[in-house]
């Protein structure tokens, strides 16, 4: 009897372990293809590397218009153009006639050199940017002939010459050329701002120290004496020593 219970036992056992659905059964874990997981990396090293790019690309117009109007002005600190500076600024309509006519040739050249940086071979990059700067230049001279004539005869000379203004070359150079578009735009405005503002404190104090007049009004009292050192060509060079040593002495006082 004993015996007979034992079997049965058994057999109930073996068709209970026969009934389990196979779905029930013992797996093995899914692994993850390795393609699956080196594209999973690649596109994490892509990320990397975008990101990385996105904070080279940054641009902090900030610290371009501090470096034009001030830190770098290009009359006041880098000392470039000289020749029109000293020249053209014996009043303040022609210092800040010639510093805007630079202004527009440094905005416009600056965007032209961005866009076709990666084009122009390294070995002819200084002549390409002569050609750039000159036909902006033609443009800037064709305008004021026809629509600021006697402004443009005062000038003379000096608005063709702004083609080897030694300003404009070095911004395409050292930084149109290695920059994308609205940070050389950027740029060309605030140096051409700062080369105004230079030409215009200096055409000011010349023309109110030599014939006491500003903007061609009368703003010295009746019985003030013109000093015509200051619209010589050596009043030029002391306007401009005492201009930047004013500067040297408010940058020195304002780092203490």
């Amino acid at each position: 009897m004993a015996q007979e219970l034992e079997n049965k036992v058994a057999a109930e056992e073996v068709s209970a372990a026969e009934s389990v659905p196979p779905e029930i059964s013992e797996r093995e874990p899914e692994s993850v293809p390795v393609n699956e997981a080196d594209n999973g990396s690649d596109n994490n090293k892509e990320s990397l590397s975008e990101k990385k790019k996105r904070e080279k690309e940054k641009v902090d117009y900030l610290e371009i218009m501090k470096d034009g109007l001030w830190k770098k002005n290009p009359t006041l600190v880098q000392l470039l153009g000289m020749c029109s500076t000293l020249a053209v600024t014996t009043s303040l309509l022609n210092g800040i006639a010639l510093g805007l006519c630079t202004t527009v040739v440094l905005i416009f050249s600056n965007i032209f050199i961005s866009l076709v940086r990666r084009v122009i071979p390294r070995q002819i990059r200084i002549a390409s940017y002569i050609v750039i700067i000159s036909s902006f230049v033609t443009v800037v001279e064709f305008i004021m002939k026809a629509y600021f004539h006697e402004l443009n005869k005062s000038l003379g000379i000096f608005i063709p010459l702004i083609v080897v203004n030694c300003v404009i070359l070095a911004r395409a150079e050292s930084f149109a050329s290695r920059n994308s578009v609205l940070p050389s735009a950027a740029d060309g405005l605030f140096m051409g701002l700062g080369f105004t503002l230079a030409l215009a404190l200096m055409g000011g104090v010349r023309e109110i120290l030599g014939n006491g007049t500003l903007l061609g009004l009368h703003i010295m009292p009746s019985g003030y004496v013109p000093t015509l050192l200051f619209i010589t060509p050596a009043g030029a060079f002391m306007t401009l020593g005492l201009i930047i040593a004013v500067c040297s002495v408010f940058n020195k006082n304002k780092e203490k």
